[in-house]
């Protein structure tokens, strides 16, 4: 099967599996195809192992997939979020790309809408996002209206200098102004983001990226740590932090974790919740913090 018939198949789960009734005359008028060919279509999607039930007359709703399958939303669906900021994303390449062209024909393929202007509010991670660029491109310091702390426990606005980003927009790295220091702050935990437009940056001498560890702690020093983890320890590491697979390697019935983190807590958090699938192999320092970590937390039992 071609790339454009993919496309069309890809297309028409995804209307099958909407919550809108679409007949299958309908169908064909989306997919640019006769109703004889929506239903061969579907008669692929019943040989592949998919349920494709008639609700009435000639409308047709994908019910089931495959018991051996993933699920199909992981692969094809965006939330409407995500769309526009892959949209926001695409619009920032020069516009006399192909590239720009072909990722907007491919998008626009499954999502009707392709412009993020009139509808984003500022209440989203997009336009937060967009804001922070913004201030980025221009040099402007910013102030991160009820900035949500997880370290500090406190909500209250930051004054900070943004110059970049993390890894698929989840924070922002920034010189907070108050603390003379470069810090990593969360998009997700940012009421709004002022730009300073009369405000041009002062310390971007000081500006530089700090590192992240696979448990989502910043800082400049990182320390090794060596974990001897079982399989369901590793298994539930992956999916809660997906970075760390490049820090793993098998060793028998056995996962050996080998990273470098910059801040005890994060990796503490994860081995306190499966202390009896894990042993700390080094260093001794760690052994110490999870010691008192634990102890601390049964005391308030």
């Amino acid at each position: 099967m071609d790339q454009p018939k993919i496309e069309r198949l890809l297309r028409l789960m995804k209307y099958l599996s909407s919550n809108s009734s679409n007949s299958i005359g309908s169908l064909g008028k989306k997919l640019g195809m006769s109703p004889r060919t929506v239903y061969r279509y579907i008669d692929t999607l019943k040989s592949a192992g998919f349920s494709v039930s008639k609700l009435y007359g000639d409308v047709y709703r994908l019910t089931s997939m495959p018991d051996s399958s993933v699920d199909i939303e992981k692969l094809v669906y965006f939330s409407e979020e995500e769309a526009y900021l892959v949209n926001g994303l695409i619009d920032r390449i020069e516009a006399s790309s192909s590239l720009k062209a072909g990722l907007k024909a491919k998008l626009s393929a499954i999502y009707d809408s392709t412009s993020i202007a009139d509808y984003v509010s500022k209440g989203t991670n997009i336009a937060r996002v967009e804001a922070l660029g913004e201030a980025i491109k221009g040099r402007r310091k910013v102030i991160l209206k009820n900035y949500q702390s997880g370290h500090s426990q406190t909500v209250r606005d930051r004054y900070i200098e943004p110059y970049g980003f993390t890894t698929g927009h989840v924070d922002v790295c920034a010189f907070d102004l108050e603390d003379s220091r470069n810090k990593i702050f969360k998009i997700s935990r940012i009421e709004e983001v002022v730009v300073l437009e009369d405000e041009p940056w002062t310390e971007s001498s000081q500006h530089h990226s700090r590192g992240i560890d696979i448990f989502r702690f910043s800082g400049d020093d990182p320390v090794r740590v060596v974990l001897n983890l079982s399989v369901k320890a590793k298994n539930l590491l992956v999916e809660e932090y997906p970075l760390a697979r490049k820090d793993l390697r098998s060793e028998g019935q056995r996962w050996i974790l080998d990273t470098q983190v910059y801040d005890f807590k994060g990796i503490c958090r994860f081995y306190a919740g499966l202390a009896t699938e894990i042993e700390i192999v080094s260093p001794i320092e760690f052994k110490r913090f999870a010691r008192e970590y634990l102890s601390e937390a049964l005391e308030k039992c």
